[in-house]
Parts: C-alpha cells; sequence; structure tokens
C-alpha cells in the first residue's frame, strides 16, 4: 500500500469549550481550549491530521469453459467431461483449493444436435500462479477452451485492512504536528483526549483496464481520512513536585 499524509495546524487563542458541541473554532485546523478548575488550569489542542492510502486489487476470477456438439447426450457430455476433468486437474496441480473455483454444466438442443457448455469460474490470490495456469490451458487445449480475460477486483479483507491503515496515518500525522506545535510553543504534548475521524473517502483508478495481466495494469483504490485529535498540553517551565 501506498500511502500520502498531510496535517495543517495554527495555534490561536481560545476562551473555552462546550463538550456539547459549541466549541469555540479559532482556525480550520485547531482549537485550543483552556478549562479551569481549582488549583489547576488544563490547556487543549485540537489538530486536524489527513492521509492517503493506495491499494491495489488482491484477488482476480477467470471464466474457462469449454462446449461441445453432438448427435447424443452420452457423446456431447464424454466430449466436455474430458476437457472438464483436465482443467480441474490443472487446478489441483497449480494448488488451487475447491472452494476457489466454482463448475457449471449447461445442456440444450439444436435441431437433431446436442449441445454441451460448460464453464469454471476460478479466483485467484496469487496473479503469477494465475497466469501460468491460463497459459497451460490454452497450450494444452489450444481452440477448444475459452480463457477469458482476468477481472481483478478487492476482498473485503483488503478493503477494511486499507479503511484501518488510512485512518492509523492520518491520526500518526495529527500526533507528529501536534508534537511540533508543542515543542515551538515551549510546552510538553500531553496524552490525546478525545480523537475523531471526520470525514472518509474512496475512489477507485477507473485509467487501468481489467484486460491486462502484468502486476503495472493492477487497478487500485485510494482511501482518503481526514481526523480530529485533542491533546492536553503540559507548561515546560511548571516545577514538578
Amino acid at each position: 500500500m501506498d500511502s500520502l499524509n498531510r496535517g495543517f495546524a495554527a495555534v490561536q487563542p481560545a476562551t473555552g469549550r462546550d463538550f456539547g458541541g459549541n466549541e469555540k473554532e479559532q482556525g480550520p485546523d485547531v482549537r485550543t481550549v483552556n478549562r479551569q478548575s481549582p488549583g489547576n488550569r488544563v490547556r487543549e489542542l485540537q489538530v486536524t491530521g489527513t492521509a492517503e492510502v493506495c491499494c491495489p486489487a488482491d484477488r482476480a476470477s477467470v471464466r474457462v469453459s469449454v462446449g461441445s456438439i453432438k448427435e447424443s447426450v452420452t457423446e456431447v457430455t464424454s466430449s466436455v467431461s474430458r476437457r472438464l476433468e483436465y482443467i480441474l486437474q490443472s487446478l489441483r496441480q497449480h494448488g488451487i483449493s475447491e472452494t476457489d473455483a466454482s463448475v457449471r454444466r449447461f445442456l440444450s438442443r439444436e435441431e437433431d444436435l446436442y449441445r454441451m457448455d460448460a464453464e469454471v469460474v476460478v479466483t485467484f490470490s496469487d496473479f503469477e500462479k494465475m497466469e501460468q495456469l491460463c497459459s497451460v490451458l490454452l497450450e494444452k487445449l489450444d481452440k477448444s477452451v475459452c480463457v477469458g480475460t482476468p477481472q481483478f477486483y478487492h476482498s473485503a479483507e483488503c478493503l477494511g485492512q486499507l479503511r484501518k491503515r488510512v485512518c492509523v496515518s492520518a491520526v500518526e500525522n495529527a500526533q507528529q504536528k501536534a508534537r511540533e506545535i508543542s515543542q515551538l510553543l515551549g510546552q510538553s504534548l500531553g496524552n490525546p483526549v478525545l480523537v475523531r475521524e471526520d470525514e472518509t473517502r474512496e475512489w477507485r483508478n477507473e485509467d487501468v483496464e481489467n484486460g491486462g495481466r502484468g502486476h503495472s495494469a493492477l487497478p487500485t483504490i485510494t482511501a482518503s481520512s481526514r481526523v480530529s485529535v485533542y491533546f492536553s498540553l503540559k507548561d515546560r517551565s511548571r516545577k514538578k513536585f
């Protein structure tokens, strides 16, 4: 995954904050808060951090089909079954699990002849293995088999990891900016008080066609996240007892 981090900060004085949602804004990316308590004054710093993470597709499905026309059901079934068995055997030899392949057969009649079509839809997570298998089938079965164009996509697990990664990157970026600001102010950055994800976006790279089998042709999804993080500020000059 490729990531792009951004953060913005500008510190201005503030009078206070209402936790009911009526904060006094001092700028688009930072709010500071002073809260009074007996013998203790607490300041808070809010920093906005953003990040973008790009992730290529991690799955591909390929449709492999065979067909035949014969005078009897037995003949057409036998003709298709032989090639279908070779396809399934090739899948096993390449370490493809049965759960990653589905088989469908279609029998129809055209006047005095019988037609049977069969298709195998295979899901791949290893694209090099996919390329090897497709080459073997085309070489051995030649024109008697049709190997479709790979259709690349993102699995649910991949998308979940992408969303977590971009949010964490945005928080890390906000923390780094807050640390730099606190140093400029001569103060120490305290613990985070509140972390809020304000905005998330996802978009697909539509410029890449799914037709290519090379890794450079993989479609991608980019996710962005914008977070607001509140940190407590501590005066470095304050003596510790």
